[in-house]
């Protein structure tokens, strides 16, 4: 039973990554300069979501966990962001959601 929670989590979190950081872009593009952001920055965090999302879906334990982990970090700034920018809780739902599902991801997998 936990492996399929947990395969089900890696395909929910790479598939949710790649659609908003890929199908929606242009509304990254528009929240990156909402908070004043520079497009370097817009575009390395792509790059970095993206490469963690690609590292749940590897058959190798390490490389999971690394991606894992990755994610909650990035996760964990865009929460900080939408603290500092005094965002509705609301907003910072989606980057929590991902924070709890890549820890879940992170421990069913070590």
């Amino acid at each position: 039973m936990e492996q399929y929670l947990l395969i089900i989590l890696k395909i929910l979190v790479a598939s949710s990554i790649f659609f908003v950081w890929v199908i929606r872009y242009n509304n990254i593009i528009e929240e990156f300069k909402k908070y004043n952001y520079p497009g370097w920055l817009r575009d390395s965090v792509g790059i970095l979501k993206l490469s963690f999302g690609v590292m749940l879906l590897w058959n190798d334990n390490f490389i999971i966990l690394s991606g894992a982990a990755g994610l909650i970090l990035l996760m964990l700034a865009a929460v900080a962001t939408h603290i500092k920018v005094k965002n509705n809780f609301s907003d910072a739902l989606p980057a929590i959601s991902q924070i709890l599902m890549n820890g879940l991801i992170f421990y069913l997998t070590y």
